[in-house]
């Protein structure tokens, strides 16, 4: 059976519900902005195909350059924002998953506020540490998926299944990697991404194994959410005068992306920074995990002169972390 506790996961986004609605409203203004480009692309393409007697082909053309501009725009804004909000979003979930109470005098969002700027006093360093560590996560991935091609005669259904599975392992990851370097109250981000890396690593069958069920968890709860609002999208896209189908599952696919991000992922997140917790502790990483991703990620061994270049500047010689950034970019 899996290793989470489920009600102690739901308990504790309980507890950070501040949290929870600040991901639900960013996701569901996400969600709003697609749909309202895609619509108001719809409309201006009906308007313009109707001048040339083709409304029909006007509305699928302006509902495409629409969806395309939102998509573009979105793409600039909803990183940093969003992963500073789970940043702090993991500080508080950390102190509750350990049973510890928020500092006198300060409420979660102070709290978590402190605790991304004190650890992230630049936040160039948050995004170089979260961008090595989905590099080294691409090496997980060759190591865990590329066992299936030597199974060719398993189904491909089952295929994508089992591949489907790791990847839901290795999505979170690096919010995994930033609450146990929130959670050690370290000095070196680097260093704890590195160890963090080879103790998941050496864990990796039981994180398979956990995974297994929160995709199964997942992907229910996703198709609920997919089925309950699609009608009323097919309401309201019938409003622009588009009767097709096509676009109606294309936004009912974005809005359910947005509430599975808001309100489904954060499960799957805090349960497995919970079986991280449980199943690491007392670990020290693995010398020969610790050399399988030396060979196999160029980013691993990135990672491990960011963490050496990190204490020299700490305590003398060695590149300032402005020079190491730069590099990184």
């Amino acid at each position: 059976m899996w290793d989470f506790k489920l009600g102690q996961v739901l308990g504790t986004l309980w507890k950070t519900k501040e949290f929870v609605l600040f991901r639900f409203l960013i996701y569901m203004g996400i969600t709003l902005a697609y749909i309202l480009g895609t619509g108001l692309g719809g409309g201006i393409g009906s308007l313009v195909g109707s001048v040339g007697d083709s409304k029909e082909g006007g509305i699928f053309y302006g509902m495409v350059g629409g969806f395309s501009i939102v998509s573009g725009v979105l793409y600039y804004v909803r990183e940093y924002l969003l992963y500073m909000v789970k940043a702090g979003h993991i500080a508080v979930i950390v102190k509750h998953l350990d049973g510890e109470p928020m500092p006198e005098g300060k409420g979660q969002v102070k709290y978590a506020q402190e605790v991304v700027k004190e650890r992230f006093k630049e936040s160039s360093i948050l995004f170089g540490v979260d961008q090595i560590i989905k590099g080294v996560l691409k090496t997980f991935n060759r190591i865990f998926s590329g066992v299936m091609s030597f199974l060719p005669f398993l189904p491909q259904g089952l295929v994508k299944f089992v591949n489907g599975v790791v990847n839901m392992s290795l999505t979170y990851v690096d919010e995994v990697i930033l609450a146990y370097y929130i959670r050690n109250n370290s000095e070196n981000p680097w260093e704890d991404a590195r160890k963090a890396l080879v103790l998941y690593g050496q864990n990796y069958k039981t994180f398979l194994k956990n995974a297994l069920f929160l995709t199964i968890i997942t992907w229910v709860l996703s198709l609920i959410v997919l089925i309950i609002v699609f009608a009323p999208l097919a309401g309201l896209m019938s409003l622009t005068g588009y009767d097709g189908n096509m676009w109606v599952l294309v936004l009912a696919i974005v809005t359910a992306w947005g509430i599975k991000a808001a309100l489904i992922d954060p499960i799957a997140m805090t349960a497995l920074m919970q079986v991280f917790f449980k199943v690491t502790e007392g670990q020290e990483p693995n010398p020969e995990w610790e050399a399988k991703l030396e060979r196999g990620s160029k980013k691993f061994v990135e990672l491990k002169e960011k963490a050496v270049g990190w204490t020299k500047d700490k305590f003398g010689g060695g590149s300032s972390v402005k020079d190491d950034q730069a590099k990184l970019e």
